[in-house]
């Protein structure tokens, strides 16, 4: 996922930082290639805007800091092509979430629910939102906020799906 940072230099003059892919890339053990691409990360309001370091340098996990936020991209495998080696437990703790997820008889082995509001963005492919009750497929253009939801992501299709997530810390449901 190309990311481009901008910046001021020492002239106060505004300038492009870098232009690449992003390196804060997670993919998770126990859900292999599904993978979490963090772009930038605050942790609060109003967000720091000052000096030239990369705010995503640091280890990439699924909720964002307390009154912080995460600007993220997800790619979503097929679920056929994770269902013989899925261990959602190994995922969930890669992503220094072990409590987010289900500990229930979840519909869907990815079914977590986080303390954020979610504003998801699908940039490419299709995949169905998930509730305990209720899902709905969501194509290319699609929007969804979720709200502190108990919720999954199901790729049902027979190629990956990549959706733009913005994480915005919550206060618990």
């Amino acid at each position: 996922m190309r990311r481009i940072l901008t910046g001021i230099n020492r002239e106060g003059k505004s300038v492009i930082l870098s232009d690449g892919p992003s390196p804060h890339v997670l993919e998770l053990a126990g859900m292999p290639g599904l993978a979490l691409i963090n772009l930038w990360v605050t942790d609060g309001a109003p967000a720091r805007n000052a000096g030239s370091a990369d705010a995503a340098a640091r280890p990439v996990v699924l909720e964002p800091p307390a009154r912080g936020t995460i600007f993220r991209v997800v790619d979503f495998p097929p679920d056929a092509a994770m269902a013989a080696t899925l261990d959602r437990g190994k995922a969930f703790a890669a992503m220094g979430a072990g409590h987010a997820m289900d500990p229930g008889a979840a519909r869907h082995p990815g079914m977590h629910k986080t303390s954020t509001v979610d504003y998801a963005l699908v940039l490419d492919g299709e995949i169905w939102a998930l509730m305990d009750e209720g899902e709905v497929l969501m194509r290319a253009g699609d929007c969804l906020v979720q709200r502190g939801t108990n919720h999954a992501w199901s790729n049902r299709s027979d190629r990956p799906c990549r959706v733009a997530f913005v994480l915005v810390n919550a206060d618990p449901v």
